[in-house]
C-alpha cells in the first residue's frame, strides 16, 4: 500500500516583483518566480552579485592644483571624463561617444591613468608602497598604444594574396633554415673524430647538450634524440617575420618553437608537449608578451636537453652493460669461451653477391671447377676380327 503521509510538493510559476541591490533607483521590476507550496523566494536578486563597479579615483581642489594641472587640459574636461569613467566603468568607447569635445579614445585614457597615478603616487607615504601597483609598475603608453592598433590594423585587413604571400615568405625561410642545418649537419659529420679524450673535455662535451655533435666524442646511436637547434636559426626565424613588419606575437610564438623543434622528430616533440602538460603548463602562453614568449621558448629548450641527456644516458648504461658482459665472455677457462673457441678461429667467407636471381660466385665455381673423376666402368670385350 503507498503510505499517505507522502509530502507532495506543489510547484508554481508566478509574476512578482523583485528587488536588486545593484540598483540604485527603486525601479520596480517584474519575473517569473517558482513558487513551492506557496512560499515566494525571498532575498536579493541572483544576479545582482555580477554588479561589479570600478573604484574611480576621487581628488579635491587642492591635489588637483598641485599635482593634476596640465596646459591641455581643463579642469571641467577633467571632470566630465572623471564622471563618465565612473558612470561607464572604463569603457573608453562609449565614453568617447559621449565626451562633449572632440578627444581621441587614446587621449582620454592617457589623461584619466596619468591622473590616476599621479594621485596614487601623492597619497602614498612613500614611493615603494605604491609600486607594485598597475597604474604606477605599467604607466600607459600613447605611441606605443597607437602603433599596436595600427599594426593589428593592418594584419587584419590583409587581402588572401597578401597572406598567401606572407605564407611564401615564411615557407622560404624555414627551407633556408633547414637547409643550413642539413649543410651544418654535414659539415660536422665530415670533422675527425678525437680519440684520446681527457675526463675534463668528457664533462665539458657532455653537459651542453646544444654543443653536442656528430663529431664530439659523445656517441649517440641514430636513435637518439637530435639537439635543438642554436639561437641562429631562431635569430634567423625572427629576421624573416621582422621582414613582414607587422605579426602577431602569438604567431611569432609559433615560428620561434617550429624552428627550435625542427631538429627533433614528432616522437620527441610530442614527449615535449607531454612534459609540459605534466608540468601544468600551457601548450600557448594565454597572456603572449615577450618575456612570457621568451621564458615559454627556454622552458621547451630546457625539457628538449634533459631528453637528450635522458636519452644519453640510457645508452651509455646500455654500452658499459655490453662491455661488462663483454669482457666475462672473455675470461679464460669459461664455459662461453671453450665452447666458442673453434667457431671464433673459422674465417668467415661472405656469400657471393646475387644478381638476376642467380649467385655469381657458385655459377662461376661450375665453369672452372675441373670435372671430377668417373669412376671406372667395366669395359666389354672387344669382338675379334679375322685378321686376328
Amino acid at each position: 500500500m503507498v503510505s499517505n503521509n507522502l509530502n507532495i510538493l506543489q510547484v508554481t510559476w508566478q509574476w512578482l516583483p523583485f528587488t536588486s541591490s545593484a540598483r540604485t533607483d527603486n525601479l520596480q521590476l517584474y519575473h517569473w518566480v517558482r513558487v513551492v507550496n506557496g512560499v515566494p523566494p525571498t532575498g536579493d536578486y541572483s544576479f545582482a552579485k555580477y554588479n561589479k563597479s570600478v573604484n574611480v579615483v576621487k581628488y579635491t581642489d587642492e591635489e588637483y592644483e598641485k599635482y593634476l594641472t596640465d596646459p591641455t587640459w581643463t579642469r571641467e574636461e577633467t571632470d566630465q571624463l572623471f564622471e563618465l569613467c565612473e558612470r561607464f566603468d572604463l569603457r573608453f568607447i562609449v565614453i568617447a561617444d559621449r565626451f562633449p569635445s572632440s578627444r581621441t579614445v587614446e587621449d582620454l585614457k592617457n589623461r584619466y591613468y596619468n591622473v590616476s597615478r599621479a594621485i596614487l603616487v601623492a597619497r602614498a607615504a612613500s614611493p615603494g608602497d605604491v609600486s607594485g601597483h598597475p597604474l604606477v609598475k605599467e604607466p600607459y603608453n600613447v605611441s606605443q598604444e597607437i602603433e599596436r592598433k595600427r599594426a593589428l590594423s593592418m594584419i587584419l585587413s590583409q587581402t588572401k594574396q597578401q597572406e598567401r604571400k606572407d605564407a611564401e615568405v615564411l615557407a622560404e625561410a624555414k627551407r633556408i633554415t633547414e637547409a643550413r642545418i642539413a649543410a651544418r649537419s654535414a659539415e660536422e659529420s665530415d670533422m675527425p673524430v678525437a680519440s684520446n679524450v681527457s675526463p675534463e673535455s668528457n664533462e665539458k662535451n657532455i653537459i651542453p647538450v646544444e654543443t653536442v655533435s656528430p663529431s664530439s666524442n659523445v656517441q649517440i646511436p641514430p636513435t637518439t634524440v637530435a639537439p635543438p637547434t642554436s639561437t641562429a636559426d631562431n635569430l634567423s626565424t625572427l629576421n624573416s617575420l621582422r621582414g613582414m613588419r607587422v605579426y602577431l606575437r602569438t604567431y611569432a610564438l609559433e615560428q620561434m618553437v617550429q624552428a627550435a623543434s625542427s631538429s627533433a622528430g614528432l616522437r620527441t616533440i610530442k614527449r615535449v608537449e607531454q612534459t609540459l602538460q605534466d608540468l601544468g603548463v600551457n601548450l600557448k602562453p594565454k597572456v603572449p608578451t615577450k618575456s612570457v614568449c621568451a621564458e615559454h621558448l627556454e622552458l621547451r629548450k630546457e625539457i628538449l636537453t634533459l631528453l637528450n641527456l635522458q636519452k644519453q644516458l640510457q645508452y651509455k648504461e646500455a654500452e658499459g652493460s655490453s662491455h661488462r658482459d663483454g669482457s666475462y665472455a672473455e675470461t679464460p677457462g669459461t664455459p662461453k669461451r671453450s665452447q666458442r673457441a673453434g667457431e671464433q678461429d673459422r674465417t668467415f667467407i661472405p656469400d657471393s653477391i646475387s644478381f638476376g636471381g642467380e649467385r655469381v660466385g657458385k655459377r662461376d665455381q661450375k665453369r672452372k671447377a675441373p670435372a671430377p673423376p668417373s669412376p671406372a666402368q667395366s669395359k666389354r670385350p672387344r669382338k675379334l676380327k679375322a685378321s686376328d
